[in-house]
């Protein structure tokens, strides 16, 4: 196994699948089409993002029983991280662990196990994930893409990750009255108006010393539609990007509105749900169960703070997790990917896939 996921993942750590280059997009995924070209799949495009699904079954079926999940898009970065290498047990380049290695084995995994199961299972390859999956794994589930479970191949070092915060993006803006600099008290500063408002929402959700299972307000950019050093500006905005728990999700948008001044203004840009299996899911418990055989020890849970396609089936009503290998660097100049984590990431799905019934 080990020589082919190597193999694969440097040709599709190779292509430089970010989202402004449409044909790359095209080109990694038809890279992953040809390893499996014997079997049944359907492709998708929306947006110019393409996306595939493959099933082991004759026509595609109206629900799978799995769906193992997986995107061949990246962030952007230097030249070189396009050209992959290994150095000890690490393989290196952009997109090693999120989530080309990790991909490369489920493609092999799928090779190897998708006719020896008796139930519906697919692999669904995506390529705008880094952007928010809503042309690919969104709009598959929007076309009828149903699954009791879905495993999507994210870095998590082994951990099952059940549950991740909610995506909330807001633009917040004050308004003021404008006037020539040398005389400010003839206006009124939208942005020393707003200033204040920011350490009202300071107060009210500080930024953690330590890493913390809590709701987080993180302030992305401050505009003006001022362009002049003379002049008292009468609007300012502020766009904030808001990643909620599951226990806030009802209230956290109302929490919000009722830190705001009167005059200001609140537009959500995205409202993303939180990804959350209950982790006494049956899935979850055959899960755990092949990687304490695999590993040789207990296998643990985890929370996490970004985002993943998960969240989309759990909105739909579909139960998943992400669960992928050892690595680090994940958009920075140094991402790897354990090749050892490899192997036993393919041999832990195969034991998970044959218990399934």
């Amino acid at each position: 196994m080990s020589k082919y996921t190597i193999d694969l993942a440097k040709k599709l750590i190779n292509i430089k699948s970010v989202k402004e280059n449409t044909s790359a997009l095209k080109k990694v995924l038809k890279l992953a089409q040809n390893e499996l070209s014997k079997t049944n799949h359907k492709n998708f495009s929306s947006n110019n993002s393409p996306s595939i699904i493959f099933y082991n079954t004759k026509t595609l079926p109206k629900k799978f029983k799995l769906i193992l999940n997986g995107h061949l898009d990246v962030v952007d970065g230097k030249p070189e991280q396009f050209r992959p290498y290994i150095k000890g047990d690490k393989l290196y380049g952009r997109g090693a662990i999120d989530m080309k290695g990790p991909a490369a084995v489920l493609i092999k995994v799928f090779k190897d196990v998708a006719k020896k199961v008796d139930y519906p299972l697919g692999l669904q390859l995506v390529t705008d994930e880094e952007t928010g999956g809503f042309n690919g794994t969104k709009y598959q589930i929007e076309k009828g893409i149903k699954a009791d479970f879905v495993l999507a191949g994210e870095a998590t070092d082994f951990k099952v990750n059940n549950k991740t915060k909610g995506i909330i993006w807001v633009d917040i803006t004050s308004k003021g009255k404008t006037a020539h600099g040398a005389y400010p008290w003839k206006g009124e500063n939208a942005i020393f108006k707003m200033n204040v408002f920011l350490n009202t929402l300071y107060k009210s959700f500080p930024i953690p010393k330590d890493e913390m299972w809590k709701t987080t307000v993180n302030v992305s950019k401050i505009n003006t539609t001022n362009d002049t050093y003379n002049k008292v500006p009468d609007s300012c905005s502020v766009s904030l990007d808001i990643r909620f728990i599951p226990e806030d999700k009802d209230k956290i948008i109302k929490d919000l509105r009722c830190l705001l001044p009167k005059d200001f203004e609140l537009n959500i840009k995205i409202q993303e749900s939180c990804q959350l299996t209950d982790e006494s899911n049956e899935y979850i418990k055959k899960l755990q169960e092949s990687l304490n055989k695999i590993n040789g020890r207990k296998s643990s849970m985890l929370a996490t703070h970004g985002g993943a396609d998960i969240r989309h089936y759990n909105k739909a009503g579909i139960n998943g997790v992400t669960f992928g290998p050892v690595g680090d660097g994940l958009h920075t100049n140094s991402e790897w990917v354990s090749i050892k984590s490899l192997e036993k990431y393919y041999e832990i799905l195969i034991d998970f896939l044959h218990k399934i019934k």
